[in-house]
């Protein structure tokens, strides 16, 4: 049976202005700098929980609680991680946690992170796998305002650029490179908050934004010209996915030398997985829902704001080409070829050579989808619709 999809919803646009400075994408850096002090992972354990018996989890994520990261608070909220047996303590990430070392510290049996802040990890010796391509797109882009005449990479040549660095800046110099710009000499890189706010006082021709969240912001803000919201039509997006410069983003990352040396940890995977890939079903189908868990998990995000998180963040995951949380060979490639071939500012690449065969798997998603299917669970969302959500100053 496949689940039906939601009808469309529209939540009416009310007026004033404010901008909201939590960073989608989250502030860690794939480098080595010192994570976030952090319980003990106690995957190797097992409590009980109404008087089974229960494996202990914990999922370290890559920033606070917010609308990225709704099918892991879905997942723990709807009882699908006890489904499977499994008790999973949620981490949220601060400014200075960075996912992977915690994982590789066995602070976390599992984390989220983004491929490209990872990979130069994997390449300084850290034992980890991809185990889970759970966003399927990259929700980066570059927007500007109609009047910078920006419309393609090429035209950010001579622009005030907008980075926020921190690993988050591959897929834009990728981009630029692409388009033949020397990003030594012909553009004026800025050092971009984590807000808007250099984007709106005009410091910044081209900002970077993430679709579910940055982007938003700005359509909260109040446009001085006209007294009203600023709307999409004001703006010009550079979308990465199209100009081929897209990096993969979100993924599920487990310790690599458990998965080749422990049964029960493989086991476990192929678990977390599928109860993680069932919260993330649920929340394509249920985002109001989604979001009200999420803020209700600790989100400081407005109501309105983390219902459009929840509804653009589920657009880079559905439809899916080969199953939720199947890394496609393809995106894993051009995700490689950018990471080893492209430089920044600093001059330097993410990566010198290839990364290991086991830098990702789909071994555990594979068994977890097998499973999902043969419980009735819709694991493509081919008729996936987005909704439709008008949002409100200030994101309320």
């Amino acid at each position: 049976m496949t689940p039906s999809i939601r009808r469309t919803r529209t939540i009416i646009v009310l007026g004033a202005a404010s901008a909201l400075t939590l960073a989608g994408c989250g502030m860690s850096s794939s480098s080595s700098s010192s994570p976030a002090a952090s319980a003990p992972s106690s995957a190797a354990g097992t409590g009980t929980s109404g008087g089974g018996a229960t494996k202990k989890v914990t999922l370290q994520l890559q920033w606070v609680a917010q609308g990225q990261f709704a099918g892991y608070y879905v997942a723990e909220k709807k009882g699908f991680y006890a489904k499977e047996g499994l008790d999973v303590t949620i981490k949220p990430a601060g400014t200075d946690t960075v996912p992977i070392d915690v994982l590789a510290s066995g602070d976390a049996d599992y984390a989220i992170s983004w491929v490209p802040k990872v990979l130069g990890s994997i390449e300084g010796g850290t034992k980890v796998t991809d185990v889970a391509q759970i966003f399927e797109r990259s929700g980066t882009t570059q927007i500007s305002f109609k009047d910078k005449g920006i419309t393609s990479p090429a035209d950010l040549k001579g622009k005030k650029v907008g980075s926020w660095g921190y690993g988050n800046q591959w897929e834009l110099f990728a981009g630029m490179q692409k388009a033949g710009i020397d990003t030594n000499s012909q553009i004026s890189l800025v050092q971009q908050a984590f807000d808007m706010n250099g984007f709106l006082n005009g410091d910044i021709d081209a900002a970077q934004a993430m679709t579910y969240n940055e982007y938003a912001q700005v359509l909260e803000t109040i446009n001085p010209k006209t007294g009203k919201l600023y709307q999409p039509s004001d703006l010009n997006v550079i979308n990465w996915n199209d100009e081929g410069t897209a990096m993969l983003q979100d993924a599920i990352w487990a310790n690599a030398d458990k998965l080749a040396s422990d049964k029960d940890y493989q086991d476990t995977t192929t678990k977390f997985i599928k109860a993680s890939i069932e919260g993330w079903i649920y929340t394509r189908d249920h985002p109001q829902e989604a979001a009200d868990i999420v803020a209700a998990a600790g989100s400081t995000l407005p109501a309105g704001h983390q219902l459009w998180m929840v509804n653009e963040v589920n657009k880079l995951i559905w439809p899916s080409t080969g199953g939720i949380g199947t890394v496609q060979k393809s995106a894993w490639d051009q995700t490689v070829d950018i990471a080893l071939h492209t430089k920044d500012n600093t001059g330097k690449t993410i990566i010198t050579k290839a990364p290991p065969s086991d830098a990702y798997s789909n071994v555990y998603v594979e068994k977890a989808l097998a499973q999902l299917k043969s419980e009735g669970q819709d694991v493509m969302g081919a008729s996936f619709k987005p909704e439709t959500v008008t949002l409100k100053e200030g994101g309320k």
